[in-house]
């Protein structure tokens, strides 16, 4: 099977959840004897043309910043899909499957396009669908989001989700939920089992973007609640984002602010696992997830997990019965804090579950989808 990744930043020279996701599957079709090619900005030194752990990059467009003021660029989006179109459509009989990552859009379009009058299909990998979110991302430029989200959702394409949440949110702009195949991101449980533990490690963490989604501002709420039962109890907020200065305004406003810290955001993925590692609680009350990777690597840490229940958010789907799926409210927060700091046994242990989610099965699975849709 050859397959072509379409991506415009490409991992490990820009790290995100999207970009990892297709290096640790190609990597693993590589190994098992497919041809892999990402196509996507040339981020690395030396040629346009390379090869990295048994994948062949190809580098498109010249390096470009992704965001504007905190937002994903508009215009960058549509640059490198136009850089892409006469590269892919040079080489696209060499390859028996496209796969192209959805956000932002503009790729999905220019890889179906090249498609056309061609026999290799184009799998999209749907990682989040926003829907009205995009009324506060883009305020009075919403109706482009939504309109370029749909007619994405709505052009030919065998489709991937990475949660059932996220199909079923698909559906509600595209096609039809037999249509959609659901993938789910993975994990390396290995590498996160064998990272040591943090020296400074804290009781509970949180880590993550700090944005008005992931409600830390609850989670601080209830840390202080329960706080003055366990004096000897520390809460470590991992990342960075908007809502950092105000947050660490609130904390420094509560009765028990020296249990809490700031670590702002780590370079070294290793670093948050190390944290992972040492505490006993991971606590993210996100209402908004696609998936929720962060669920998924602490179970593997052996953490007790905490995540909120809202429809907009696959924690239930990713925690199961690994951890506490919650009404995300600052009390209702507290007292599953309470139970999660004290002697409480799960009904499965969270690393039972994290198992799932190793990047190998993920693999395999994705493997199939690409098979069938090069067989149907």
């Amino acid at each position: 099977m050859d397959v072509a990744f379409v991506s415009n930043v490409v991992y490990p020279f820009v790290t995100g959840g999207a970009e990892k996701r297709i290096h640790e599957i190609g990597t693993r079709l590589a190994r098992k004897g497919h041809d892999v090619t990402i196509y996507g900005r040339h981020y690395w030194d030396g040629p346009q043309l390379t090869t990295h752990e048994g994948l062949t990059l190809y580098g498109v467009a010249p390096a470009q910043e992704l965001y504007t003021d905190d937002r994903r660029s508009i215009t960058e989006a549509i640059d490198f899909s136009a850089r892409l179109l006469p590269h892919l459509r040079r080489t696209i009989d060499d390859h028996d499957v496209v796969v192209a990552s959805v956000f932002p859009y503009f790729p999905v379009l220019a890889s179906k396009l090249t498609a056309l009058q061609t026999d290799t299909p184009v799998v999209t990998t749907w990682h989040e669908v926003w829907l009205d979110y995009w009324e506060g991302y883009l305020g009075r430029l919403a109706p482009f989001g939504k309109t370029v989200e749909r007619l994405t959702a709505k052009t030919p394409q065998y489709p991937i989700a990475v949660s059932r949440v996220t199909a079923d949110r698909l559906t509600k702009i595209g096609p039809a939920r037999d249509e959609i195949e659901v993938v789910p991101n993975g994990i390396d449980v290995e590498r996160i089992r064998t990272t040591p533990p943090a020296e400074n490690g804290y009781d509970v963490l949180f880590a993550g973007r700090l944005i008005e989604d992931k409600n830390v501002d609850l989670l601080l709420e209830a840390f202080d609640h329960v706080a003055a039962a366990h004096p000897d109890r520390t809460l470590g907020i991992v990342g960075d984002g908007p809502k950092r200065e105000r947050l660490e305004a609130q904390a420094n406003d509560l009765e028990h602010a020296d249990q809490i810290t700031f670590e702002g955001f780590l370079e070294e993925y290793d670093d948050v696992l190390a944290h992972m590692q040492a505490a006993d609680v991971f606590a993210s009350p996100s209402t908004r997830e696609g998936f929720g990777i962060t669920y998924a690597e602490a179970m593997a840490a052996d953490c007790t997990v905490i995540g909120v229940d809202h429809p907009e958010s696959a924690a239930g789907e990713v925690i199961s019965d690994g951890g506490f799926v919650v009404e995300p409210t600052s009390d209702t927060l507290a007292a599953t804090l309470e139970r999660a700091l004290g002697t409480t046994q799960l009904s499965v242990e969270p690393t039972a579950v994290a198992s799932q989610y190793d990047w190998d099965a993920i693999a395999e699975r994705a493997e199939r989808v690409y098979q069938d849709a090069i067989d149907q």
